[in-house]
């Protein structure tokens, strides 16, 4: 396209268009490996701290972000979910221990995989808070277990303490932690026997009558515990306990509206084990999507897939919850649904329909100029849609952005909008943005 660089060098002349440049390169999911590494060079980047964090990262962007010799950027580059776990093993070996402890903390936190040889390198650090999260972690091999769990720092000692790992330990391990001089060692201790021997103490009528709540709306919904015995608990002061039981496979619709329950006026419902193994047969989830008891197809609208006739019947629930539900998590979820649905929402979560696999299809452009801003924002979601719909919407006030970081938005339409302050940083963030202008903007802003 004629006159790019001098297009691009003239806008890198205004500072503001400059720092949209960077923020939006930084949000662009096409980024090279070469760009991100030219990224991470700047010692500051007028962006969200979290744009490494939530990035999608493969093996490879994931090697040079961890070799980012800025610590915050390492840092972020461990609580990225996304991030390639063999490529993050290079964080057990980071001279900053602030490093090394995130990295620990969030192999625990995510159950990520531990790469061969991390999990003794943590468990050897110097520095304690280290040794203690990968103590957390499961799926040590018991050669760390052992190692672990004679540290120097009782809380370790504690934290790899799990009942399997106590019910492995030779004798004389056992009789040295149960004199073991931190309180907090003996408490584990205690703890993982207490665990143990609880459930194997209380029959299903201790359960049923027990004064923990929790345990009584168990019972309520264990189908181990006889319905003659659980009925019991059909006048149970705490309604989650009634709501347990009314939900139980084992009971017909008349007896579950003798139970008087409150279903919350929300999406939170007992999501039953039996709906979840039923969910995929057709006659079972028809009777479910049919009973008259609201939890009960609330909680089958939450199943991952449902029968073409369920997904109807669901869809057309007089309950708001059950059809909200059915868009929050069931794959199957009709395509009109998730429109109307997206369109009236009040709540903040309106906005991840969009990207619920039966949202996007063909005629949603029709919505291009609605008076509701959402819907012109889904028009941009039509996979037929050409060219001059991100055009007509670049300007909109409320989705403009979106719009000007479309791929398919004119190379001359994204090429002005580069050199636009206010538009500079959607344009900087469009996928379709050539490498070669990426660089470009790059050696606008490092020549500054």
């Amino acid at each position: 396209m004629h006159g790019v660089g001098e297009r691009l060098e003239r806008a890198g002349a205004d500072e503001t268009v400059v720092r949209e440049w960077l923020r939006g390169l930084t949000c662009n999911p096409a980024l090279s490996v070469t760009v991100l590494r030219r990224l991470l060079e700047f010692e500051e980047l007028p962006a969200d701290r979290s744009w490494l964090i939530w990035r999608k990262l493969d093996a490879e962007a994931t090697a040079v972000a961890v070799a980012s010799s800025r610590t915050q950027h390492r840092l972020d580059v461990a609580e990225n979910p996304s991030a390639d776990a063999d490529a993050l093993a290079r964080l057990a070996h980071d001279a900053e221990p602030r490093v090394r402890f995130v990295y620990a903390v969030l192999l625990r936190e995510f159950g990520r995989r531990i790469p061969a040889g991390v999990a003794e390198v943590l468990a050897g650090d110097k520095d304690p808070r280290v040794r203690r999260m990968i103590g957390g972690c499961e799926g040590l091999s018991p050669e760390v277990q052992d190692l672990l769990v004679s540290d120097e720092d009782p809380a370790v000692r504690a934290a790899v303490l799990s009942r399997d790992l106590w019910r492995r330990l030779a004798e004389p391990v056992r009789r040295r932690l149960l004199d073991d001089p931190a309180p907090r060692v003996r408490e584990r201790i205690a703890e993982l026997s207490r665990a143990e021997a609880e459930p194997m103490a209380l029959t299903a009528q201790a359960r049923v009558a027990h004064a923990d709540a929790t345990i009584r709306r168990e019972a309520a919904g264990d189908p181990q515990v006889p319905f003659v015995l659980a009925r019991r608990l059909a006048n149970d002061p705490e309604n989650t306990v009634r709501l347990a039981l009314s939900m139980r496979e084992d009971l017909t619709e008349e007896q579950r509206a003798a139970i008087a329950v409150e279903v919350p006026d929300s999406d939170w419902v007992p999501r039953p084990r039996w709906i979840q193994e039923r969910a995929t047969d057709p006659r079972t989830a028809l009777r479910i999507a049919e009973s008259r008891h609201v939890g009960l197809r609330r909680a089958l609208a939450m199943q991952p897939h449902l029968p073409p006739e369920v997904v109807a019947r669901l869809a057309a629930d007089k309950d708001p919850w059950v059809r909200r539900d059915l868009c929050d998590h069931c794959q199957d979820a009709p395509h009109e649904l998730l429109v109307e649905i997206y369109a009236t929402a009040e709540d903040r979560g309106w906005s991840a329909l969009r990207y619920h696999p039966n949202f996007a299809r063909p005629g949603l452009a029709r919505f291009w100029d609605h008076p509701n801003h959402r819907l012109r924002l889904a028009a941009l979601d039509d996979p037929q849609a050409g060219p001059e719909l991100p055009s007509r919407l670049a300007d909109d006030p409320e989705v403009g952005v979106w719009a000007v970081r479309d791929p398919r938005l004119p190379p001359d339409e994204l090429l002005r909008r580069l050199t636009l302050p206010g538009s500079a940083f959607a344009a900087a963030a469009n996928p379709a943005l050539p490498s070669a202008w990426m660089h470009q903007l790059i050696d606008l802003a490092t020549d500054r």
